[in-house]
Order: structure tokens, then C-alpha cells, then sequence
């Protein structure tokens, strides 16, 4: 079976290799390692959480593809394995692409290992600029909330791609709901106002 090209903008939403067989999967992830090519690897990671695979093995696969692939691995792949993001995916889901507009709807991971059994937390956040920006915008003290300055680990792009370049007056809407979503669905938010 040849292994498959994905298009860098393919939205992990879409989810291309869900149907994927399990040694299918494994097949295309090692061509993307030995081919470093990080959108095939992020989206195989990607199957694998949405997938509830153990954290292990996807700890095992970040690295490997962080060593493989780095240059080409695209943004909205986590940094580190979080148990609870095919949750976020599915609540943020939920929330369709209003008109275009200027601003962005972000999430951001929070590290709580000091202070809460589960040790992330999110917040969720809307600016006219990317996500990458305010993020940095938060962590050098401009506009700051609190808990992303301090807390702050990185943005999780993924869940709300389709949330970006929307009317400013729908995204403040979807902040707020998305932030209750998320809280009813069982995580720690902050943000969302």
C-alpha cells in the first residue's frame, strides 16, 4: 500500500485518515518519518489521540516526529500529549465558521501540575491578531491574563482553525459559549469573557 501526500492545509478537523486501518496508520506515519514529512506524521498523531490511544505511544510519536520532521510540522499539532483534546475538538465542532471578519478565536494549554489533579487547563481567548501573536502578546505581559502569563504553555490551534477571520461580534459570542461548553464538558477554563 503507497503511502498518501496530505495537503499542508488539510484541517485536522477533517480528520483524512479516520478511516485509516490500524497498520495502515502505522505504515503512513513511518513513511512520514523516514520521508520527514510533518503534515502526514501530525495528522497520523492526530488519528491516534482522536483514536484515544495511550498516551505512551503518542508521547513516543511526538518525539519521533519532532526529531524526524520538525521544519515541516504543522502548527496546530500539540507540543505535548493532553488526554482530553479530541474533547475539545468535538465541543468545538459544534460551533460552525460565521462570516468573515477579523478576528480569531485561540485556545491556550495551561500547566495546573503544580495545583490540580489534571494538569492542564485552557483558556480561551478572542484577538484581531493569530493566535501565535497574542499568545506572545500574553507571555510578554501585554494585555495579559494572568493565568497565560503565568500558566500559559501553548496555543492549540487545531480545535478552532475554523474559527479564525470572523466577525468580531460572533467571535465574542463563541468565546464566551465555548468557554461554557468546554466547562460543562468537564475541563478547567479560563478566559472566555
Amino acid at each position: 500500500m503507497p503511502a498518501i501526500s496530505l495537503d499542508g492545509d488539510a484541517s485536522p478537523a477533517m480528520r483524512p485518515l479516520q478511516f485509516a486501518a490500524a497498520a495502515e496508520l502505522k505504515m503512513h506515519f513511518n513513511s512520514a518519518l523516514k520521508n520527514a514529512d510533518g503534515v502526514l506524521g501530525a495528522h497520523c498523531i492526530h488519528e491516534w489521540w482522536m483514536r484515544n490511544e495511550m498516551a505512551m505511544n503518542i508521547e513516543a510519536a511526538l518525539e519521533a516526529l519532532w526529531k524526524h520532521a520538525a521544519a515541516s510540522i504543522p502548527e496546530w499539532l500539540p507540543m505535548r500529549h493532553i488526554t482530553w483534546l479530541s474533547l475539545a475538538y468535538e465541543v468545538a465542532a459544534h460551533f460552525p465558521k460565521p462570516k468573515r471578519g477579523r478576528a480569531n478565536l485561540y485556545l491556550v494549554l495551561l500547566d495546573y501540575s503544580d495545583s490540580r489533579a489534571e494538569p492542564y487547563g485552557v483558556y480561551v481567548g478572542m484577538s484581531k491578531y493569530s493566535a501565535a501573536e497574542r499568545f506572545d502578546q500574553h507571555k510578554a505581559g501585554i494585555r495579559a491574563a494572568g493565568s497565560v502569563l503565568r500558566r500559559g504553555l501553548e496555543v492549540l490551534t487545531g480545535p478552532v482553525l475554523h474559527l479564525q477571520q470572523i466577525k468580531r461580534s460572533e467571535a465574542a459570542r463563541i468565546e464566551e459559549q465555548l468557554a461554557e461548553t468546554l466547562r460543562a464538558a468537564g475541563l478547567f477554563v479560563q478566559g472566555g469573557h
